[in-house]
């Protein structure tokens, strides 16, 4: 049988086994897994266990999917997005952009900073060993497979299966933490409109819409006898990526990866389409759909191929940076957040919890969790801040410029860059506070 198919059809076949586990599994419905990690765990198994009976080719195939789909989930970043107006994006996401910037920027410090003065005599791991806390975390399974021709290109190909770890367990902890913190604010009196695990409704609880309440995945925008709506979206994706493509080829910049770049392309396109008045072509629905399916291949081809000997080798230094990490992100959550937010502090600190740790579904899903009917401010300025925080953070540009800078200038100067600019945040975020108790004395 084709390479091909067995790859399409095992990594399908996992997520519907993911699917029909969090349907009829308790316990998974209460930690919330997605159906790709459940799946990706079950390929990881498969592979780990069985791996000499299947073909050599299917794990290098499944290995490279994540490296290509994070191309496609970037092209749509800003593709069929309206611009806001700057000074709603200013007002509504420059406090929740501080705290963003805080957790980003602090992870490298935190992971830099083990990795260059304690784990690098201690373990004899690259200092490039730092960035994983930052890339696995604020960026993901999607990131960490956008940078795995940098890890090979640099001679750190087990940078790879060390990402897709922090990755994985940065999802978890984002959800079983995020969930443990909601329950903590609720009982402090945080927030009001908690929705618990028991008061959802059991399709609610397995993950379906029922048939009067389905929301629409998005609308077509042209005609099925020219081309097919979904079929032209993908065109549209494609042209982005190719245009990334070729800006890739004019950076002269050994190990940069594309994925910022096919961001970039989208961009371009959005443009090009918004001044010659075509932007009506590109639905905002279609392209979220678009990217939510290769997230979902991503993350459970991501998780399977994760190399369990090399994670063993390195459990000790992953265990530490990942728990120091968790540990960073929790006090900026807590005590930093609820000084810089003038309102609904916890609703907004949540969401920037989930994405500083998992994926920017998650911290959605937790938001989600403590705002059910989107009452607060909350999801607006989280969305306007996407806007300034991904170009740069969570897999932008810094993500992938700061590694190829570690091998460039040093770990110690992206160290000190990086301080440097958790010190700029945290100086915003000082100024907010103050201003937010000058306005509290005030009234």
């Amino acid at each position: 049988m084709d390479t091909a198919i067995i790859v399409f059809s095992s990594l399908c076949a996992l997520l519907f086994v993911g699917k029909l586990l969090r349907v009829n599994c308790p316990i998974l419905q209460r930690l919330y897994l997605p159906s790709s990690v459940i799946g990706g765990l079950i390929g990881l198994a498969i592979l780990s266990t069985c791996g000499q009976w299947i073909p050599e080719k299917v794990p290098a195939v499944i290995g490279k999917i994540p490296g290509f789909l994070i191309n496609v989930i970037f092209a749509t970043i800003f593709l069929g997005t309206a611009t806001p107006k700057i000074r709603d994006v200013v007002r509504l996401a420059f406090p929740q952009l501080v705290v963003g910037q805080l957790l980003a920027w602090g992870q490298y410090v935190v992971g830099l900073g083990l990795a260059g003065f304690l784990f690098a005599k201690w373990f004899a791991v690259p200092p490039s060993f730092g960035n994983l806390l930052e890339i696995g975390f604020e960026g993901g399974h999607g990131t960490v497979g956008g940078m795995a021709e940098s890890f090979q290109a640099f001679g750190w190909e087990d940078g790879a299966a060390l990402g897709f770890t922090v990755a994985t367990l940065g999802m978890i902890i984002g959800i079983v933490f995020g969930m443990a913190l909601i329950q903590w604010a609720h009982r402090h009196g945080y927030v009001k409109e908690v929705r618990s695990f028991e008061d959802r409704r059991l399709f609610e609880r397995r993950g379906f819409h029922l048939r009067g309440s389905r929301p629409i995945a998005g609308r077509q925008t042209v005609m099925s006898d020219s081309i097919d709506s979904l079929a032209w979206h993908f065109t549209v994706v494609g042209l982005a990526v190719l245009i990334g493509y070729g800006i890739s080829v004019c950076i002269p910049v050994k190990g940069f990866p594309l994925f910022p770049l096919c961001m970039i392309g989208g961009v371009i396109l959005e443009v090009i389409a918004r001044k010659s008045r075509k932007s009506f072509l590109i639905d905002r629905g279609q392209m979220e759909r678009i990217s939510g399916a290769s997230l979902d291949f991503l993350v459970v081809s991501a998780i399977s191929t994760i190399k369990l000997s090399v994670v063993a080798k390195n459990w000790i230094p992953l265990t530490l940076l990942v728990l120091a990490g968790t540990l960073y992100t929790l006090a900026v959550v807590v005590f930093v957040s609820r000084r810089v937010f003038r309102t609904f502090w916890f609703e907004r600190a949540i969401a920037e919890f989930g994405q500083a740790t998992g994926v920017t579904a998650t911290g959605l899903m937790l938001l989600r969790t403590v705002d059910p009917e989107n009452k607060t401010p909350a999801a607006i300025g989280f969305g306007y801040k996407q806007l300034l925080h991904e170009p740069f953070m969570g897999g932008g540009i810094w993500t992938a410029l700061a590694f190829t800078l570690v091998y460039r200038i040093g770990w110690m100067n992206v160290w000190l860059i990086s301080l440097g600019m958790l010190a700029v945040w945290a100086f915003a975020a000082w100024w907010l506070a103050r201003r937010r108790s000058a306005s509290a004395s005030a009234s």
